[in-house]
């Protein structure tokens, strides 16, 4: 019911459409723009290419050329100057590390600082007539993901109060949620959890949030391993995206899918610690 006149905040209904379009406009960023698009972890055909990058696109964090080339650049220089949207680095004690976590996790967005370079970071990308479309009509997906939310309110509840209801929780809920999942693996990730391999960051693992990112949040697996299509390397780890790549393979959708060997993650692999 629309809460402006039951007095209700929200719903069964609100919550289940906030998780349907949290989960599949997630899979787009997740399985989509960072490891398909941005890693290369796994292969599929050019359309499902674009239908992933236009589904990314929906969650308005930006054109996927963009997004990908910002991705490969703080891959490159992981926690060291040049990293758009590092925690380190920002001054000594809490006060430092404050200003830190504030850059990494939101600040870098509107910082004055240089922007990734397309042809140098995303050449592929730039090369791929669909995907050059699918960026440049950023805003178009964004828009769809809000009229998708919109209509599907309006089916459900015949009525336009419905759909608005349904807008804001599939809508502005679900976009400012989902941007705080992505911004917390760059800040987070790089400050608090744990650290199962040795890779030259300072990127963490951080289960509690492994559900709400997809997966994303087994981070220091991630940079360990930037092509492994699961990043949660463990049985118990989840990661949602991963089974949705399965899925795919499974069903011939995609191929080439890239996996770790046991032999690499132990070279790899730091003392447990208590």
């Amino acid at each position: 019911m629309w809460f402006g006149w039951t007095g209700n905040v929200f719903d069964w209904q609100d919550i289940l459409i906030l998780a349907i379009f949290y989960a599949g406009v997630g899979t787009g960023v997740t399985v989509g723009f960072h490891r398909l698009l941005t890693h290369r972890s796994f292969k599929c055909h050019r359309l499902t290419r674009a239908a992933f990058a236009a589904l990314g696109s929906a969650a308005a964090e930006g054109p996927v050329i963009d997004w990908v080339a910002t991705h490969r650049k703080h891959h490159q220089f992981s926690d060291e100057h040049g990293d758009p949207h590092s925690p380190h680095g920002h001054g000594a004690g809490f006060t430092g590390s404050l200003r830190g976590l504030v850059h990494a996790h939101i600040g870098w967005v509107f910082a004055d600082m240089e922007v990734a370079d397309e042809r140098r970071y995303a050449k592929d990308l730039l090369a791929d007539p669909l995907i050059r479309f699918v960026d440049r009509t950023f805003l178009l997906w964004v828009l769809l993901g809000l009229a998708a939310a919109f209509g599907l309110g309006v089916a459900l509840n015949g009525s336009v109060a419905g759909g608005l209801e349904a807008l804001l929780w599939g809508g502005a809920a679900r976009i400012f949620l989902m941007h705080h999942a992505t911004f917390s693996i760059n800040s987070l990730c790089h400050f608090f959890g744990r650290r199962a391999y040795d890779t030259p960051d300072e990127s963490r693992n951080l289960a509690w949030l492994a559900l709400p990112t997809w997966g994303e949040a087994w981070h220091n697996n991630h940079h360990a391993f930037p092509t492994s299509y699961r990043h949660g390397l463990e049985r118990w780890q989840l990661d949602p995206s991963a089974a949705i790549i399965r899925m795919l393979e499974s069903t011939g959708l995609a191929w080439d899918v890239v996996r770790v060997t046991p032999e690499r993650r132990t070279r790899k692999a730091l003392a447990p610690t208590i």
